[in-house]
């Protein structure tokens, strides 16, 4: 089976109708191009017009204490009686800059890069953005380079408005099997409808992460994302993609996904945020491949994984002339990295209060808990229950 499903034909008619499937987008978003007003027809070189370039960036620095006896700030146990864990520490979890260049009014750029990572070992790290962007009208848009393929809604929120600790252990999972996260291939997106409430993302890419030289197989992983806003503050999206990592075989993915928000009145508002998932664990499979222990090799179908995640957000905006807003989250999650071959369900629940100083995140003061409650535990491993209590402030700029 797995044979059929990789062997040049069929991997070769799939990745034409997929061009073709382009072509056609194409084609509609030229048909559907307005014509020039007057103003704009007197310009004989657009070379330079309404050029600009900007910078942006967060600066987030945190500290964490363990509430786990015998485990460490990264949530792995430990033997007390052979080593001493880092219980606790101070951190610069992330100093990212980021260059926006509008080069007219069709062509632009965008780095990003995020100098904390120099922290650890920084291969294949540091560089996080950096692709073109031609935009030739509310339907068609197109990148290159590296960026993060819109599969989910955690792609497009910035990390310093996530309101919470972090990005979900769904996203961080689906990441590093080549489903999320910053990708390098192409990418097309716009408006279905001229109201804009009905959206698609489409595109194509290496599927092998961030900073790396070449593709590490000749098959590319796609993706298709509709999204639509069935009322003024809510949208719903659905996220479809196939694609391999290594010699892993072909592996697919799905998700759908809720945003909304809710006025109570002037200043309070409740902010919904839920996303679910299912997709092949490419890792999981090379890992148990290579096992020369393992007689029988399961197909890389059984290498599944799964979750969901809720995240509320009471909102209380003060507007005081140093404090802007209070927020109160808090994200439950239930993810399962293996769910067919070695089910072990890991529950996370992160109560978070955000005092905010300058409107739009720009600075805030977040404090809160992490917890996280594992089926089973494994001993000496990060696959431990375990609570961290964190203090986190953040500017942008």
């Amino acid at each position: 089976m797995l044979h059929k499903l990789t062997s040049p034909p069929l991997f070769l008619s799939k990745n034409k109708m997929f061009l073709i499937a382009l072509f056609s987008i194409m084609l509609s978003s030229l048909a559907q191009q307005k014509d020039r007003t007057s103003s704009t027809d007197t310009i004989t070189n657009y070379s330079a017009y309404k050029r600009k370039l900007s910078f942006a960036g967060v600066l987030q620095t945190r500290y964490v204490y363990s509430l786990t006896k015998d485990a460490d700030v990264d949530g792995k146990n430990f033997d007390a009686n052979t080593t001493k864990g880092i219980t606790n520490t101070f951190m610069l979890k992330r100093a990212r800059v980021m260059l926006k260049t509008d080069i007219n009014d069709h062509f632009s750029a965008n780095v990003l890069v995020n100098f904390a990572e120099f922290n650890d070992n920084p291969s294949n790290k540091v560089l996080e953005n950096a692709y073109i962007k031609y935009k030739l009208n509310p339907y068609f848009s197109l990148q290159a380079g590296q960026f993060r393929p819109f599969f989910g809604i955690e792609d497009v929120v910035p990390v310093d408005i996530i309101r919470t600790l972090d990005f979900s252990n769904q996203y961080y999972a689906f990441g590093k099997n080549g489903w999320q996260s910053f990708q390098i291939g192409v990418s097309i997106f716009g408006n279905i409808v001229p109201s804009g409430r009905l959206r698609y993302y489409a595109g194509a890419y290496n599927g092998n992460n961030k900073n790396q030289k070449k593709d590490n197989n000749n098959t590319k992983n796609t993706y298709l994302r509709l999204e639509t806003d069935v009322a003024k503050t809510i949208t719903i999206g659905a996220n479809i993609a196939r694609g391999n990592l290594g010699e892993s075989g072909i592996g697919n993915a799905y998700g759908i996904d809720f945003t909304g928000k809710i006025n109570f009145s002037e200043k309070w508002q409740l902010l919904l945020m839920t996303e679910g998932k299912t997709g092949t664990n490419f890792l999981a499979y090379m890992a148990s491949n290579s096992d020369v222990n393992q007689v029988i090799k399961p197909s890389i179908n059984e290498f599944k994984m799964q979750g969901f995640y809720l995240l509320p957000t009471l909102r209380y905006d003060c507007k005081n002339r140093r404090l802007r807003a209070i927020e109160f989250s808090s994200r439950y999650e239930y993810f399962d990295e293996n769910y067919k071959i070695d089910n072990n369900i890991r529950q996370t629940l992160i109560p978070n209060l955000s005092l905010i100083f300058a409107d739009d995140f720009y600075a805030a003061l977040q404090m809160g808990v992490s917890i996280d409650i594992y089926k089973k535990s494994i001993p000496l491993t990060t696959t431990n229950s375990n609570s961290l209590a964190y203090v986190q402030l953040q500017v942008r700029f």
